[in-house]
């Protein structure tokens, strides 16, 4: 019987974007793809105490549109709001006060129901580089101080980042935060909740933002006074590029030159002036890939080049002449936040959404023949068919990535073997 924990599966999650195109080598994509018709550093933690914090940013906000203004941040299992002025049609609602809150509310639902022992719970938060992130950044330091949580900044730094520092020692935070809004445009922002047991519900959600609409409505005054608090800063994306490495080197494990199992590959990023540039220097350059051609690298929180999503049409079209202008073997389009990627082939066919599940399917129903793939409802019959062909199972579930883990956590449980969700 198969059995696994949601940790498992959500630092299977915290990979697979960030290393799938090791997988998606033209080798691997020969051997395995087949046609797809779509229909310590040692951490010294400082204790952060209200008394030595000074007011340094005074927010106004009316208390009469208070609680609904809070519950409505909700977006299944984030928060998303506006946090600059530029949308027409659209407010600021997504304002330092209501970070603020909502950061504390998470503190204190962190703390009564991941209680680590020792009474201290730490909280790790990074973001993507929204020019908004500097300044709700300080709002939830702010917040976890008033629930008397420890910070740590991690800055710059992806969501399966966020994820994986509640596991990797030594840092093995209680649980993170991740600040952005994914593909969204620069105005908007959000936050992304992780504990050990991977990313919060939507009911957790639920009971985070409804605590943290009491608080906001329930100050004194009618301004949030933000206190000015000093997090630890760690370089854990240091210690998380490292740990790709390991992996790659590992599922790789080439015979000749195990450190360097990329050597000879010319691999093309674009990052969309998000989070995702370390990629290219950190892990794949180490790995002995070439690199040149890479696009748009150096986070830029305005995203002047196109969205930074995958699945946009710019997004793919100026990958795919990168690829085929450097003669690149492969080219990979990460989202803001990386924890979504499309691939470009050796020849510019773009493999993302339902065609990138299949060729991970593929690779997975060779190591775990008659496994289950589970993914949610928008995927097509196409897809359906590509893995039913290959002995697989394919279980259709509730759009979400935390529903479809969720589900597969469900399907080991009952002996029902699942590796790709």
């Amino acid at each position: 019987m198969a059995s696994t924990s949601t940790s498992s599966f959500m630092a299977s999650k915290a990979v697979i974007s960030e290393t799938a195109l090791f997988l998606c080598s033209p080798g691997i994509i020969k051997r395995s793809f087949l046609t797809f018709t779509p229909a310590s550093p040692s951490i010294k933690p400082l204790r952060i105490r209200s008394s030595n914090a000074t007011k340094f940013d005074e927010v106004t906000n009316s208390i009469d549109e208070d609680m609904d203004q809070i519950r409505r941040l909700q977006n299944g299992s984030d928060v998303r709001g506006v946090a600059l002025e530029g949308e027409k049609g659209r407010t600021v609602d997504l304002t330092p006060a209501a970070v603020e809150a909502i950061a504390e509310s998470f503190g204190e639902w962190v703390a009564s129901t991941e209680s680590n022992g020792n009474g201290v719970t730490r909280v790790s938060l990074g973001r993507d580089p929204r020019v908004s992130g500097g300044k709700l950044s300080t709002a939830v330091f702010a917040g976890l101080a008033r629930a008397g949580c420890l910070g740590f900044d991690m800055g710059l730094a992806t969501t399966p980042a966020c994820f994986m520092s509640t596991l990797l020692s030594p840092f093995e935070y209680d649980a993170s935060i991740m600040m952005t809004a994914s593909h969204l445009p620069y105005t908007r922002n959000g936050l992304k909740f992780f504990t050990k047991r991977g990313g919060l519900t939507s009911p957790e959600v639920e009971k985070i933002c409804d605590l943290a609409a009491r608080k906001y409505a329930n100050r004194q005054t009618k301004v949030s006074t933000l206190i000015r608090t000093r997090p630890e800063q760690v370089d854990f994306m240091s210690a998380y590029s490292k740990h790709l490495r390991e992996i790659i080197k590992e599922r790789i494990n080439h015979p000749e030159h195990y450190d360097t199992p990329l050597k000879g590959f010319q691999i093309v990023v674009n990052a969309g002036n998000g989070s995702g540039g370390f990629f290219t220097w950190d892990v794949l350059d180490k790995l002995g890939a070439d690199t040149f051609g890479s696009l748009y690298l150096n986070p830029d929180g305005m995203f002047p080049n196109h969205i930074p999503n995958p699945e946009d049409k710019t997004a793919m079209s100026r990958t795919r002449a990168a690829v085929l202008e450097n003669s690149a073997d492969l080219g990979v389009v990460f989202d803001t936040d990386v924890d979504r990627s499309g691939v470009v082939d050796n020849r510019g066919n773009p493999i993302n959404g339902d065609k990138l599940i299949a060729l991970m399917s593929a690779i997975v129903l060779k190591e775990h023949p008659g496994s289950t793939i589970v993914t949610d409802a928008r995927t097509s019959m196409g897809l359906t068919r590509f893995i039913t062909e290959r002995g697989g199972r394919h279980c259709l579930y509730r759009v979400g990535y935390r529903n479809v883990i969720d589900k597969g956590v469900e399907l080991n449980r009952e002996g029902i073997e699942t590796h790709l969700m």
